[in-house]
């Protein structure tokens, strides 16, 4: 198991994950129609030429999962019920196809469940990065975690 149990997480702690990924092209265009997403910033270059970016933007909703994505493998890969909430999501800066994302992750809180005593709640803030080291996503996520199982 390559996630860490609900005992293992530790307020403050921070996780500097290995994967970098470049974003492509094609990740934009069949993450956007996967998604129905027709907006032209994301799928026509000509209009986007029209934009104050020049070029298409990056589906942001393509890199708050890849975001997420990447920090599983370190924090919640088999050790995870599932999410229960995402909250103050913000993308300062524009991702466009040819930038390499890296992420960190820091534990902000963590607390005992109420209603399952065999399980933690977790809140993660997920950092992304493009290759010139400037902000481009942040979230906070609350995960529903697996504590150890115990030993007989």
């Amino acid at each position: 198991m390559a996630g860490l149990y609900y005992e293992q997480f530790e307020i403050g702690q921070v996780f500097k994950h290995d994967i970098r990924r470049t974003v492509t092209e094609t990740d934009n265009l069949i993450f956007s129609t996967m998604t129905h997403n027709p907006a032209a910033v994301h799928l026509d270059a000509e209009y986007a030429k029209t934009t104050e970016f020049g070029k298409p933007l990056m589906n942001s909703v393509f890199t708050l999962g890849l975001m997420v994505g990447i920090s599983v493998a370190d924090t919640t890969l088999g050790t995870t019920v599932g999410n229960l909430g995402w909250g103050e999501t913000r993308f300062p800066k524009p991702v466009f196809a040819g930038d390499t994302i890296h992420v960190e992750t820091t534990i902000l809180s963590k607390r005992e469940s109420k209603s399952r005593p065999d399980n933690g709640i977790v809140e993660f803030e997920h950092r992304a990065y493009n290759q010139r080291d400037e902000l481009v996503a942040i979230c906070k996520r609350t995960g529903l975690m697996y504590k150890q199982p115990k030993k007989s």
